[in-house]
Formats: C-alpha cells, sequence, structure tokens
C-alpha cells in the first residue's frame, strides 16, 4: 500500500509538503504542486481520513440519530439522508437511541470524538443546552426540540384530523385511537387531532385510546384490550403504520374482518404499507424529502451557506386503499 512517504519519495519534496497540497493548507509553489499531484495519481495514493479528521479536527461526515431503526419510517428516512449526503460529498454515520437518552448521549460523545461535522437527529430527549454543546450544526427531524433549532416536521395534528375524519365519512360510528409513545411531540399531536374530532361526540370516552407505543407488537395487544373492552368499535386510527398493521393482526386473531367489520388508517406512507393483505390506508409523510432537506439543510450550515428558511413544516396527504 501507497504510503505519503512514498509519494514524497516520487515527487522528491517532503512528507510536510505532500500533506500542505493534500490539506491545501500552506504555500507550495505551483511547480511542486504539479509535481506532487503527479506523484500521488500515479501512485493511486489515498490519504488516511482517519488521520487526516484528526489533524484538522474535521471530517466530511454527519451524524444521523434515529430512535428506533426496526420502524421502516426511519429505515426509508435513512436511506435519504445517506443518498444525499453521498450525493454532496459526505458520509453518513447512523446512530440508533432506542429513545433512550443515556444511549443517546453516548452516540453524542462518540460523534464529537469522530470529529463530524453536523449531526440530523430525531430525538425527544435531547435539550437545547446539549444541542448548544456539540458545537457542530445540528438539524431536528420528526420533532421539534427546541424553538430557534432548524427542524423539520409534517402536518402531524392535521394528518390526524384528516384521518378520524375520513373513517366517520366511510359510515364508522365507533372509532378508536392507537396512540404514539407518550410524552413524543408527534404523538401527542396526532392524538390531538383525533381528540378534535370525536371528544364531543355522546359516545366518546377515554377508554377508546390505548397506547402502542409506536411498536407493532405492543400495538397488537393494545387493540386487543380495546376491542374487548369496546366491541362496538368499527373503526381505528393508529398513530403510525406499524401499529395500523398490528391492529390489522389483532383483528384477524379475534375474527374481526378488515375493512368488513374494522376500517383501519394509520400514519407515515410507509412502503410496507402498500404490500400489506389488505393494503393499508394512510396518512402519507414525503419521508424522502424530508430526509433530502434535512441533509441539504445541515450541509449548508456546515458550509456556512444561506438557507432559505430553518423551520419546515411539510404537508401530508391522505392515501385510500383496502382497509378502509
Amino acid at each position: 500500500m501507497t504510503s505519503i512517504k512514498d509519494v514524497a519519495r516520487i515527487a522528491g519534496v517532503s512528507v510536510a509538503t505532500v500533506s500542505r497540497v493534500l490539506n491545501d493548507k500552506g504555500y507550495v509553489g505551483q511547480n511542486t504542486r504539479e509535481k506532487v499531484e503527479k506523484a500521488i495519481k500515479e501512485t493511486s495514493y489515498k490519504p488516511n481520513e482517519v488521520a487526516r479528521s484528526l489533524f484538522k479536527k474535521q471530517s466530511n461526515t454527519i451524524g444521523l440519530i434515529v430512535p428506533d431503526i426496526m420502524n421502516p419510517f426511519f429505515t426509508e428516512l435513512a436511506r435519504a439522508v445517506e443518498d444525499m449526503a453521498t450525493k454532496l460529498g459526505y458520509n453518513v454515520i447512523l446512530c440508533n437511541s432506542d429513545g433512550d437518552k443515556d444511549k443517546e448521549q453516548a452516540y453524542l460523545d462518540v460523534l464529537k470524538q469522530k470529529y463530524v461535522n453536523g449531526i440530523i437527529v430525531s430525538s425527544n430527549t435531547l435539550t437545547a443546552l446539549q444541542v448548544e454543546e456539540l458545537n457542530v450544526p445540528v438539524v431536528s427531524i420528526d420533532r421539534e426540540i427546541s424553538k430557534g433549532l432548524p427542524t423539520i416536521v409534517v402536518e402531524n395534528k392535521k394528518g390526524a384530523v384528516m384521518a378520524t375524519r375520513f373513517l366517520q365519512n366511510k359510515g364508522c360510528r365507533r372509532i378508536g385511537h392507537i396512540r404514539g409513545s407518550y410524552g413524543v411531540a408527534n404523538a401527542e399531536e396526532r392524538y390531538e387531532g383525533y381528540k378534535e374530532v370525536v371528544s364531543k361526540e355522546p359516545w366518546f370516552r377515554e377508554s377508546f385510546i390505548v397506547n402502542g407505543d409506536f411498536d407493532m407488537q405492543f400495538s397488537i395487544e393494545a387493540t386487543a384490550e380495546l376491542l374487548s373492552l369496546h366491541p362496538e368499535i368499527d373503526g381505528i386510527f393508529a398513530a403510525n403504520d406499524i401499529m395500523a398493521i398490528g391492529a390489522m393482526k389483532a383483528a384477524y386473531r379475534l375474527g374481526r374482518k378488515v375493512p368488513e367489520e374494522l376500517a383501519v388508517i394509520g400514519f407515515d406512507g410507509i412502503k410496507l404499507s402498500e404490500v400489506m393483505t389488505p393494503e393499508l390506508t394512510t396518512i402519507v409523510q414525503p419521508i424522502y424529502q424530508l430526509g433530502e432537506t434535512s441533509t441539504t439543510m445541515l450541509i449548508s450550515l456546515m458550509e456556512q451557506q444561506p438557507i432559505e428558511q430553518t423551520y419546515y413544516t411539510m404537508a401530508v396527504e391522505l392515501v385510500e386503499r383496502k382497509s378502509t
């Protein structure tokens, strides 16, 4: 393997001169620079990126912290971030925090040690102070961390209102809600949207709401509990697609036909929703656009380029399929 010493020997210069050319730092005469560049090309020398990042205290790398990589929403989001980062000349370090604040802090410490240039994070535990202490640009995605921090979210409450009213318009008379994790901003907003539509209905009770914790298995159990307590329910709005899929699984186990006896609608628009049987009606987020926009914004901040805006609320749309 070619080393920087080999390049220096072939070019007839010092290792320090080669380093100055590689890092574009310090004066090097044009004739000498051309000799070094020719030697690099002849030897196919590639610099040690770890050593360069230690020297420069930065790297062409961004961090991405998500709470649950098993959730296809975050898998699809990560793909979009990686695609755009690669296109713009950056690498991505993916971190799965499990929504645990200690694990999240441990990842932040590791990313700082790796001298990442910036971080995209979906977090419900990260504070404004922690962001400030990172000393690198940060973009929050999917949920807001603090005012003033560059953030990209979607119309969570509006989408929930659309979903619940859609079930009403399909003839559902008793609509239950599988909510997301308590304290998570988007879960609360979707819960509020559902409540806005049904709270004044004479049949409504808080017991029509169960916590699926944004998890498929929890949703199966929560739906079984909900339908046992309220067998009259004929429609369910789940706060994300994997919980909606869990709700359909529970309905199948209980012998409830979807959509004939129970209509189900989700939220996210993950690709898995299209291949279910029956296919899932859902509120679609622009997942790929979320990833592209957050990455473009972060890299603009890292490169100290002007950005049009620092807060995006992206539109959602309802896509009707066979589950309703």
